[in-house]
């Protein structure tokens, strides 16, 4: 297994080295109502390679001049960025032609010769070697695609909705932030950003058994919300327990260590964390079951419902 690159470990502000890749195709509608005309759109996905935040944009095409209208939104908003890894995409590479015949031009070439951006394309038939941005497609695409099908958003519903789905990646607990029995407070892609964690506005719960059809539309922008958390939650819990085999195991329960407890009915961009108190062993000896102390009690949890955040000395 190959070492990380430096881009991976050397941190000097969010996006300075990032990745990106596309997702979709979506279908958004050109207006609302009826008679509305659906038309193929794409989500840009920037991928931080230090802290693995992530930025969204809403793209209406494959062309070189959407993704270089995307690139500029993303600037504006993060900041330039130092090197962007892609594949080999004609979109990625077109863009990166035309970038580089702008920066060549006598008249600007010394104002932008220290700016320019540093494009790296994987090799072809390797998407593995892009494949934080690809996780990030997976992310993204793998729950949106199963929910989108239920309606049809304009590019103003769109974007709304990308923009929430973006706060509930980047608001996904990383690793303690302290070892103090007492802070239940976990490092997540925002405070890189932001340098807190991320919040949402209270909305009223929708139930999931409600007609889609028979809602305002701001509300079916709320349930989609909800649906892309309930399911983006469960998976990423998921991703965070070791798959090992029954012969041995690793990361044992320990008193004071920070977990995420698994909670269908938390609210958006709220992860239910907590403090193990105390660890029951079985009559093998391994911690199965803990007592763990949130901020709003004591909870008894099964191993199968809570989990262990890494810690330096498991990293």
């Amino acid at each position: 297994m190959g070492q990380l690159p430096e881009s991976r470990t050397e941190l000097e502000y969010p996006f300075l080295n990032c990745s990106v890749d596309y997702a979709g195709p979506v279908l958004i509608a050109d207006k609302k109502g009826r008679g509305c005309k659906l038309i193929k759109s794409y989500i840009c996905i920037f991928v931080c390679l230090a802290v693995k935040a992530v930025h969204l944009e809403l793209v209406t095409d494959l062309t070189k001049e959407a993704y270089r209208a995307a690139l500029l939104r993303f600037f504006s908003r993060r900041g330039k960025c130092r090197s962007i890894t892609s594949d080999n995409a004609t979109t990625f590479v077109g863009a990166c032609n035309e970038l580089h015949k702008l920066v060549t031009e006598s008249s600007i070439s010394t104002e932008l010769a220290d700016e320019g951006i540093k494009f790296i394309f994987t090799p072809p038939y390797s998407p593995h070697m892009n494949g934080i941005a690809e996780a990030a497609v997976r992310s993204t695409k793998y729950h949106l695609k199963r929910i989108l099908n239920l309606t049809h958003f304009t590019y103003e519903e769109m974007s709304t909705c990308l923009t929430q789905i973006e706060a509930i990646l980047n608001s996904r607990p990383i690793t303690p932030i302290s070892t103090d029995p007492q802070d239940f407070c976990a490092l997540t892609p925002a405070h890189f950003l932001i340098g807190r964690t991320l919040t949402s506005i209270p909305c009223q719960q929708i139930a999931e058994t409600t007609n889609l059809s028979l809602l305002q539309r701001h509300k079916r922008v709320e349930l989609i919300k909800q649906h892309f958390w309930t399911r983006f939650t469960n998976d990423y819990i998921s991703t965070l327990q070791q798959k090992t085999k029954w012969h041995s195991g690793s990361n044992d329960l320990k008193e004071n260590s920070l977990v995420l407890i698994k909670d269908k009915m938390s609210p958006p961009l709220l992860w239910s964390l907590g403090r193990i108190l105390k660890v029951y062993p079985g009559v093998d000896g391994i911690n199965r079951v803990a007592e763990i102390k949130t901020k709003k009690g004591t909870i008894r949890r099964g191993w199968n419902n809570i989990c262990l955040l890494p810690l330096e000395d498991n990293l």
